[in-house]
């Protein structure tokens, strides 16, 4: 009873000793107010402004209450088992080839040029590379570029020195971009789905391996926490 009583003791003083939580309410409704500020503002010169304002506002909301993550997406399966984050990452691939595969199906029947085939780069030894370097960069920086930013929003003082070390890397990147496309990219083939299978074969077999690679990541936490 004595040991009892001195834990209990112990359990009341710790709780007297925490500070009171500060009420969050009024400095939320400070910020809404200066984005709500900004975006009158950037209205004034162009509506664009306003609109990719209000984009990345949603999103980095999104990013921060969904904990959405393509390094967790990688990392959790190994270190902790989840793949809950893997499974939504790849839940949004599925729906973005879905929206992606109505646009270009859109730009086709209007007789357009398809959007973004300017960008289907060549698969060469740079894409090694390139993955190596995101993959060990990520792993460094705690965070991919979506994370490092939402977690510098939430002040997390060692996302900034990785949001430095971005920016200084992309800066350096694209300085020499063109030695890289010059002698590495363009040593590649270009590979563009539907030109291969069409586009609903495309779209079918991306589904697919969508599809197989949820239920792998499904039955590996299944399998992680049997054991």
């Amino acid at each position: 009873m004595a040991e009892q009583s001195s834990i209990a003791s112990r359990r009341s003083s710790t709780r007297a000793k925490r500070k009171p939580k500060k009420n969050q309410i009024p400095f939320g409704l400070i910020l809404v107010a200066i984005i709500v500020a900004i975006g009158i503002w950037l209205g004034t010169s162009s509506g664009k402004l306003v609109l990719f304002w209000t984009t990345g506002i949603c999103f980095g909301v999104i990013l921060q209450k969904g904990r959405f993550c393509f390094t967790a997406s990688m990392r959790d399966p190994y270190l902790t088992g989840s793949t809950s984050i893997t499974r939504a990452v790849l839940i949004a691939f599925g729906v973005a080839t879905v929206g992606f595969a109505a646009i270009k199906y859109g730009y086709y029947v209007m007789g357009l040029p398809m959007p973004g085939m300017s960008y289907v780069v060549p698969v060469s030894f740079g894409t090694v590379i390139g993955a190596f370097m995101f993959g060990v960069g990520m792993v460094i920086a705690g965070g991919c570029a979506s994370g490092t930013l939402m977690r510098v929003g939430e002040g997390f003082h060692m996302q900034i020195i990785s949001l430095l070390f971005f920016i200084a890397g992309s800066l350096l990147g694209a300085q020499h971009f063109g030695w890289w496309k010059e002698n590495v990219i363009s040593k590649g083939k270009a590979i563009f789905l539907p030109d291969v299978f069409g586009g609903a074969g495309a779209l079918f077999i991306q589904l697919l391996i969508i599809g197989l690679l949820y239920v792998a990541a499904e039955k590996y936490e299944e399998k992680r926490k049997e054991n």
